[in-house]
């Protein structure tokens, strides 16, 4: 009884220290498992992939539940590193999907960087100019001038499994005013990712979100395309179409059933985000404008937001990687953090010669990650330099 109570006092402090949201599918997650209770056996990821995300007659090995237990684990370390407190504290172990009340040391933690903050925001004006719709499934088979031999995409050629283009969109919602139809607006909420998202929010906070409306708007960065331009022709000679999907709407199934190719900025990757890095020793730091290793302390970041329109040289990141999803997809991602380093590292992760660098660690089955410096001005990407290629040693 006393490791109830304990187990109890303890899910309350979490809940009300907004540890994993008010609402949504984390939320829902820890629901789930504190539900469960202390004593519980750990659940199995088809139980969590059925009653939390409706996913009925899911397989045995789920990513969509891999990479939320993966989510809400870190959650609670950070929060416990920043409140360690006196007592107990509830962790999930890892290789265990079930909630443990383990004892603290009372050793505070050192302390963390807080969560990503976003600092930029597209006005509507660039939205609208930049929007694109991308319907789930649509096919491509455009031969174009494929690079031969690439190493980087040979894997994805000589395998069996279709492949699948997921490319970085952002879900936008309208604020219309009926009355005054000029003051009607469309939003990017960062909290909010799909119409479902809008829903819990409407369903939660009904007077802030009380004129928002699905408008059906998903809008893509202009970089895409050139991203989608130079990578596409190397993906067309599979012999099996090459479909393209918004990175909003992968889940488990795609996973199971496609090679999956990311062409987009870090921020758009949705659930891939987690699927990669959580077996990397790259981690986005606090905003999408950063990315840390954590292997060498590290930090790149792009100055493309404060420089874009001046006249003025800026270096912006791009990020390029290939391994094997442990449910056996084989995935790529190909992206920037802003719009230079997107247009600045497609043509080099499509063409004939690849640096030598990043040759040998690409050359085989073995996974790789890979970060180029590109220099801008005003969004033209006027350089690229290789600043890391090594082996995914987490993946091994």
């Amino acid at each position: 009884m006393e490791q109830d109570s304990a187990f109890a006092e303890e899910v309350q402090r979490i809940t009300a220290a907004n540890v994993v949201g008010r609402n949504g599918r984390l939320r829902e997650l820890f629901d789930f498992l504190a539900a469960r209770g202390p004593g519980a056996p750990p659940a199995s990821q088809a139980e969590i992939a059925q009653e939390v995300f409706g996913q009925m007659g899911a397989e045995g090995d789920d990513a969509t539940a891999r990479v939320y237990i993966h989510r809400l684990r870190k959650r609670l370390e950070r929060f416990y590193e920043r409140e360690p407190g006196d007592g107990a504290r509830l962790v999930l172990p890892a290789g265990s999907y079930g909630l443990v009340l383990e004892q603290s040391d009372g050793v505070p933690a050192p302390p963390v960087q807080l969560w990503r903050k976003w600092r930029w925001a597209l006005p509507v004006a660039a939205v609208l100019a930049l929007a694109l719709s991308f319907a789930a499934g649509r096919e491509t088979s455009s031969p174009g001038t494929a690079a031969e031999g690439n190493a980087i995409w040979q894997p994805f050629l000589d395998s069996d499994r279709p492949i699948m283009v997921a490319v970085g969109d952002y879900y936008m919602f309208g604020e219309l005013d009926p009355f005054d139809p000029e003051r009607s607006r469309l939003i990017r909420d960062f909290a909010i990712d799909s119409p479902t998202d809008l829903a819990r929010a409407q369903e939660t906070d009904p007077a802030r979100y009380e004129k928002a409306e699905d408008v059906g708007l998903t809008y893509l960065p202009f970089s895409t395309a050139y991203g989608l331009r130079s990578i596409m022709p190397v993906l067309a000679r599979h012999p099996k179409p090459v479909r393209i999907m918004p990175a909003s709407q992968v889940d488990s199934s795609t996973l199971r059933d496609f090679n999956v190719v990311y062409v987009g900025l870090v921020s758009g990757m949705g659930l891939l985000e987690d699927v990669n890095f959580m077996n990397s020793d790259l981690q986005v730091g606090q905003t999408y404008d950063e990315l840390d290793d954590n292997r060498t302390g590290k930090k790149f970041n792009s100055g493309e937001a404060l420089s874009r329109v001046s006249p003025e040289y800026y270096q912006d990141f791009a990020y390029i990687t290939r391994f094997h999803e442990p449910g056996g997809a084989l995935l790529a991602v190909v992206a920037g953090a802003r719009d230079t380093g997107l247009r600045g590292i497609a043509p080099i992760a499509a063409g004939h010669e690849l640096p030598r660098a990043l040759r040998q660690v690409a050359d085989g089955n073995d996974d790789f990650e890979a970060v180029f410096r590109i220099t801008g001005q005003q969004g033209a990407d006027l350089g690229q330099t290789l600043a890391l290629a090594r082996p995914r040693e987490g993946n091994r």
